[in-house]
């Protein structure tokens, strides 16, 4: 008869409520406790690292007329502070409120447990942005041996989904930048991957930011990048005023070589080339001949 190997239970799918019993909804009124604002400080692992000021500022001006509604969570520590577990928003927009006192409820758990929390929960919520999403499912994957199966029973959304995000931690650092600041979408990101060279990868990115393209035009010039072996990505030549060209060209006229005119925002250049000393010569002459 064969053996039935018992179902692995999936541990993060309860979220905060797991290791916090009835957080939400039912806290026994002993438990919470008002405590000194300055003594709660967040967790500087805490996974999201970007909040939204505006949503900020509404809460504070709700915690300004009625107060914290629903206490956070905190952890005490060796030096008579309190570490946030849950509420950070809160905390943040009492801070603003300048409110003295936060309601809390208390609770000694392990820091491996709390971060599973955090990471769970925001994942849960969907606040992180596409990089901080893929850091807290490499957290979860490499600290605490969770298998991405496991993650996307917890968060609700597919393999395939955290297999690409976490994809993006392979990008040039200065990508994964620009991504983490909103300059470029996750889309763009996952478009660029097909690169394997990290330069190739920032020059395309660069591209892709300068010349506005779509996530379907960044595709396609990856494919060809990869397919043709590309080594350099050219730039885009801008179009030059029609009053410049003209100007150009009668300058060429006058020196019989080739001239350019480079027009920034303040200032620009002229530059007229030469090919020998007599050239050079020449050109100083008509420059300097007096009429």
């Amino acid at each position: 008869m064969e053996k039935k190997v018992p179902k692995r239970t999936n541990r993060l799918g309860k979220g905060l409520s797991a290791l916090i019993p009835d957080t939400a909804n039912e806290i026994d009124e002993k438990e919470i406790m008002n405590i000194d604002l300055n003594k709660v400080y967040p967790n500087e692992e805490q996974p999201r690292r970007t909040f939204d000021e505006a949503k900020i500022q509404i809460l504070s001006e709700s915690i300004k007329n009625y107060g914290v509604l629903q206490p956070i969570v905190v952890k005490p520590d060796e030096k008579g502070k309190y570490m946030i577990i849950a509420g950070e928003r809160r905390y943040r927009a009492s801070k603003l409120a300048n409110k003295d006192k936060i309601p809390v409820v208390v609770r000694d758990i392990p820091m491996k447990e709390i971060m599973e929390i955090a990471l769970i929960e925001n994942l849960q919520r969907e606040d992180l942005n596409p990089i901080e999403e893929a850091i807290a499912y490499k957290s979860l994957i490499q600290n605490y041996h969770v298998t991405q199966e496991e993650i996307s029973e917890a968060v609700g959304k597919s393999r395939p989904h955290i297999t690409n995000t976490l994809r993006l931690l392979n990008l040039n650092e200065k990508i994964i930048e620009m991504i983490d600041e909103g300059i470029l979408t996750a889309g763009h990101g996952k478009a660029i991957l097909r690169v394997t060279n990290l330069e190739l990868q920032l020059q395309l990115a660069n591209k892709a930011i300068e010349e506005e393209l779509s996530v379907r035009e960044v595709e396609r010039l990856a494919k060809k990048i990869c397919e043709e072996k590309i080594e350099e990505i050219p730039k885009k030549e801008k179009i030059k005023d029609i009053f410049i060209v003209d100007v150009e060209e009668r300058l060429r006229n006058v020196f019989g070589t080739k001239v350019s005119i480079t027009k920034g925002k303040k200032k620009g250049k002229i530059e007229i080339e030469y090919y020998n000393d007599d050239d050079l010569n020449n050109i100083v002459s008509m420059i300097l001949e007096e009429n």
